[in-house]
């Protein structure tokens, strides 16, 4: 326990309970590490947890294996055939605002390599590829008054090619790059964006609808609305209003999917007979230490105003009570007339509740949360009232937010079940990433894939949990938004330093088209299963790492080149600054001798 620590005095704590010295009956509580270490003992050791043991089975036999990318990430073409420009072109040509100034011109020029994209998805045997449509490139001013026909057809030849190869298309209607044109008009904190996105799904359903049977109208709404117009951290860039805009596009973005789905229920489903739902991103969350109430609390907020802000109005009517009376509360307090979270009409909760075909889920990671006061501050992160870390212990990523928890997806696929009255679920992204170095062998990203689709193999089997398709993000390295090409999250790896940008297979590629090949994890006690033959073995073709190169000076230099600039910058500089020290010094001496 605390105590008498010498020279410290009562102000260093060694024990394993704390003592309130203030309190004349010193009364003992146990700390988290007193759990932890009951849990030693009681353990005889540190014997592999339940949640990390291997699950031996497989899938249903029609689970749909998958793997995803995004338009402005993969197309390049930022102007070709009179394409539009997008709030991600706009955002990526700003100075400052992605990691060494990179863009989405080229990227992987998927815009040209329809063949080699394709070829891709046949090594990794994948039964479906999820991509989305670049609105402002069939719709160069976002509306329908001109549509760009050699847009479309870029989308008609990659469905064709994909379809000629038995893989299933998955599209995604918007993944974030809305057409500059209808930004300038306030994008989506403009209510006329809904009947402008209800056109634009008109027309693509229209058009490619008869080929397509997998849609998702919108990704990812929590990043388009606190990401991109609360920290400003994504297209377009809003930071000034963080506690009242977040909270007014995800209103829309709600509504404009709800419109996106009835058309598509009303007016296609009966001949085109297809599937359409949004797709919603949560990490999971654990309570910073379990015994505190407090932090349970606080995990608890974090994933209701994360899934449960865009899930809680689609699959079971309007925003969760939680959500209301928080953000309510909080706006009265600080003097507001009402509640900075838009109300929905009965109307509205009726027309967006049970717009799903299936539950569409994005899932990276997981945290532990732990209570903060924001005081008055009016901000998504304070009405949540809660910060969050990592666990030390988690094995890292190529991104700071990313932490190998696998854990955590089987707890919140179990959320999910419980919560949205255990719907249909279809994962439509799950990845890891890498920085630094090229290396084909990336062993993390194999580990990271075999724990997490296990921890979904688990779910399925010993939780019923309703899970329909697994999707790995993503298919290639690609412009990773903010982070620019820094961050690979690519089952292929993409040649920048050769023109033709080719893509060469990483080890993760052999270990995903096993899994698939196996549907989920054949038992190894039951003797070679046949279906660990006829997978792809990782390509050993030589590679000439794209030199890593940074923005020095308004120029483009590799690390060691800028690394030598700047030492001798500082170089000249403390020169210059020498030599001023002594002009002074020398000035001061003549004048004392005159």
């Amino acid at each position: 326990m605390d105590s008498f620590e010498w020279l410290n005095g009562y102000k260093v704590g060694f024990g394993l309970h704390h003592v309130d010295f203030t309190n004349p009956n010193r009364p003992r509580t146990p700390k988290y590490s007193a759990h932890f270490y009951y849990q030693v003992i009681k353990d005889n050791g540190f014997p592999t947890p339940d949640d990390e043991k291997q699950l031996y089975g497989h899938f249903r036999k029609d689970f749909m294996w998958s793997t995803a990318t995004a338009s402005y990430q993969i197309e390049g073409g930022w102007r070709a055939d009179g394409k539009g420009l997008s709030i991600w072109d706009k955002f990526a040509h700003t100075p400052l605002r992605v990691y060494n100034d990179d863009n989405g011109d080229i990227a992987c020029d998927s815009y040209n390599k329809v063949e080699e994209d394709v070829a891709e998805l046949k090594q990794l045997k994948v039964t479906h590829y999820r991509f989305s449509i670049s609105w402002p490139r069939v719709l160069p001013d976002g509306t329908t008054k001109h549509i760009n026909e050699a847009g479309l057809n870029y989308y008609h030849r990659l469905v064709d090619a994909l379809l000629a190869e038995n893989i299933q298309p998955h599209i995604t209607l918007y993944h974030w790059d809305l057409p500059q044109a209808l930004q300038d008009i306030g994008g989506w904190e403009n209510e006329t964006i809904i009947v402008k996105f209800r056109d634009y799904a008109d027309l693509i359903f229209s058009r490619l609808g008869h080929k397509v049977k997998f849609w998702i109208t919108i990704n990812e709404p929590y990043n388009i609305a606190n990401i991109g117009h609360g920290y400003g951290a994504a297209a377009p860039g809003i930071s000034f209003r963080p506690g009242t805009l977040p909270y007014i596009v995800g209103h829309n973005l709600l509504k404009a999917h709800a419109e996106a789905w009835h058309l598509y229920n009303d007016t296609y489903r009966a001949k085109q007979k297809g599937i359409i739902s949004i797709t919603i991103n949560s990490d999971w969350s654990e309570p910073r230490n379990p015994y505190k109430q407090e932090d349970i609390d606080a995990a608890r907020r974090v994933v209701q105003f994360y899934i449960g802000w865009f899930a809680h109005p689609v699959f079971n009517g309007d925003y969760s009570n939680m959500m209301k009376t928080i953000i309510r509360e909080r706006s009265l307090a600080a003097g507001l007339s009402k509640s900075r979270l838009p109300e929905f009409t009965p109307e509205e909760i009726k027309r967006i509740k049970g717009t799903y075909d299936y539950f569409g889920f994005n899932h990276y990671t997981t945290v532990l949360a732990f209570p903060v006061n924001y005081g008055n501050l009016q901000h998504y992160d304070a009405d949540r009232g809660a910060g969050t870390i990592a666990d030390r212990t988690w094995l890292d990523s190529g991104s700071s937010w990313l932490k190998v928890s696998p854990f955590g997806f089987r707890r919140i696929l179990n959320f999910i079940k419980k919560e949205y009255g255990n719907p249909r679920i279809i994962i439509t992204e799950n990845g890891m990433s890498e920085r630094g170095p090229i290396d084909l062998n990336d062993i993390h990203r194999s580990y990271y894939y075999e724990k997490y689709i296990n921890q979904v193999l688990k779910a399925y089997l010993l939780d019923n949990v309703d899970i329909r398709g697994y999707t790995a993000w993503s298919l290639m390295d690609n412009l990773e938004w903010a982070t620019g090409f820094s961050e690979r999250f690519g089952l292929f790896y993409v040649n920048h330093s050769d023109p033709k940008l080719p893509r060469v297979a990483k080890t993760s590629v052999t270990l995903y088209s096993t899994i698939i090949n196996c549907n989920g994890f054949p038992d190894p006690a039951m003797g070679p299963h046949e279906c660990l033959n006829s997978v792809p073995k990782p390509t050993s073709a030589p590679i000439t790492p794209a030199p890593d190169t940074v923005s020095f000076l308004g120029m483009k230099l590799s690390t060691s080149d800028a690394e030598i600039g700047l030492s001798t910058t500082f170089a000249l500089l403390a020169v210059a600054v020498l030599g001023a020290i002594c002009l002074s010094c020398f000035l001061y001496k003549a004048n004392k001798t005159f």
